[in-house]
């Protein structure tokens, strides 16, 4: 079957994440592996329209990336004798030599990145831009950081690695716990992206999200920890409504939501997994985030939601997590328990904080509860503030219908577990 640039594209999409991080593993550098999956896409968009897909593209793409940075260390090789030697022994070792005790290198990988001898910030950064391929732009989302910030901790990263000549390879089980915080932070991450995208038309990448999802699978079967099952639990309750939350391409808010198209056998395992968590061991942030979305998902109607157990699971998150976007979320909340003169007395101190005032959120869902008390002049320019803001196409459309019914009765915006949107 021949391939066009639309299927090298989708396959650069699904796998350049995966195909990197063997690449990675086999090579033992970021730089040169970079540099090898971006000449096996420029062969295979030569080669695949020509001589058709492979039946197993990913190994296709390794296996040309490792020839294409074995000849380029042997060009290299002329101007330095030491790089022969690596050369040849990349020649003659096999690709699937060693046995690993982290099967996937992709899981592997992420855990070699969050390296103890990097800063936390970093080792997100690090992780989500080389071995998940999101953009600058979309982990400068993810951090509510500048973009130019972002750059600086990647370039950052990858210049103490070589300095240090950190060794990527598989952490021993006592290392492992010590590099968890991070490996979940940097799974979620990617989850969130996917499940809400930075940019563009489109409100959902699921290739990202599900990718998230297997790497959380497998954390699950290796570490099954506590936080482990929460977060995989999180996950599975936002991909569970997915199929709800566009109607004819448009955002439908979660009170909003037809619940029939909820994914129900995803949203059992991730109660289950809630369950597990809270008995195994202490409850983390990402059980409490969990068990807030099951609580949405418990609900039959949106009218049926206990808000009362939701903004009590809000306090404990955070008094775990205080964050500027825990606690617009547990605003929402009690604004959905008490009303919503309540809900704006606790986010207007919080636009102060300055990743919160540059957050379309922040604003969208104070305009929302400044409309249901009928302060329409105060409530257009908070959505106005919001539509500066957004960058997603069915997020602004979203705000611009607001904008436009004014004076219309309508539905708060509630929340469901933390960071992520309806």
């Amino acid at each position: 079957m021949s391939a066009g640039p639309a299927d090298i594209e989708a396959i650069y999409r699904a796998q350049s994440g995966r195909v990197l991080a063997t690449l990675i593993r086999l090579l033992g550098n970021f730089d040169l592996a970079e540099e090898a999956l971006h000449d096996a896409f420029i062969a295979a968009a030569a080669q695949w329209p020509r001589d058709g897909l492979p039946g197993n593209p990913r190994a296709w793409l390794v296996s040309a990336g490792r020839f294409k940075a074995i000849d380029l260390i042997r060009r290299r090789a002329r101007f330095d004798a030491a790089l022969k030697e690596i050369a040849d022994t990349l020649d003659t070792e096999d690709p699937e030599m060693e046995e690993v005790s982290i099967a996937d290198d992709h899981l592997r990988l992420i855990f070699s990145c969050c390296h103890p001898a990097l800063p936390p910030d970093a080792q997100l950064a690090l992780t989500l831009r080389t071995v998940c391929g999101l953009t600058t732009e979309e982990i400068a989302r993810a951090f509510l950081a500048p973009a130019p910030t972002i750059a600086q901790r990647i370039v950052r990263a990858k210049t103490r690695i070589r300095d240090l000549d950190l060794t990527f390879r598989v952490p021993e089980a006592d290392e492992l716990p010590e590099r968890l915080d991070s490996v979940l932070a940097t799974i979620y991450l990617v989850f969130s992206e996917g499940y809400a995208a930075s940019q563009g038309e489109d409100l959902t990448r699921p290739d990202i999200s599900s990718e998230a999802i297997r790497l959380g699978r497998l954390l699950a079967q290796l570490l099954p920890e506590a936080e482990v099952f929460g977060l995989l639990a999180l996950m599975l309750l936002h991909e569970a409504r997915r199929p709800a939350r566009l109607s004819a391409g448009e955002l439908v808010l979660l009170a909003d939501q037809d619940r029939s198209l909820w994914d129900h056998g995803l949203i059992a395992e991730a109660q289950d997994l809630v369950s597990r968590a809270w008995v195994t061991g202490t409850v983390g942030t990402y059980t409490l985030q969990a068990a807030i979305a099951a609580e949405h998902c418990r609900a039959a109607t949106a009218d049926a939601t206990d808000w009362a157990r939701i903004v009590a699971l809000y306090d404990m998150l955070l008094t775990a997590e205080p964050t500027p976007i825990v606690a617009l979320n547990r605003a929402v909340a009690v604004a959905m328990r008490d009303g919503p003169e309540a809900g704006l007395m606790l986010i207007a101190p919080l636009l102060a904080d300055k990743a919160l005032a540059n957050h379309h959120l922040a604003h969208s869902a104070r305009a929302d509860l400044l409309r249901q008390l009928g302060r329409n002049a105060e409530a257009e320019a908070a959505y106005a503030r919001a539509l500066e803001l957004a960058t997603l196409a069915p997020e602004r459309r979203f705000i611009e219908r607001r904008l436009q019914e004014l004076g219309v009765s309508s539905s708060p915006l509630p929340t469901d577990g933390g960071r992520l949107g309806p």
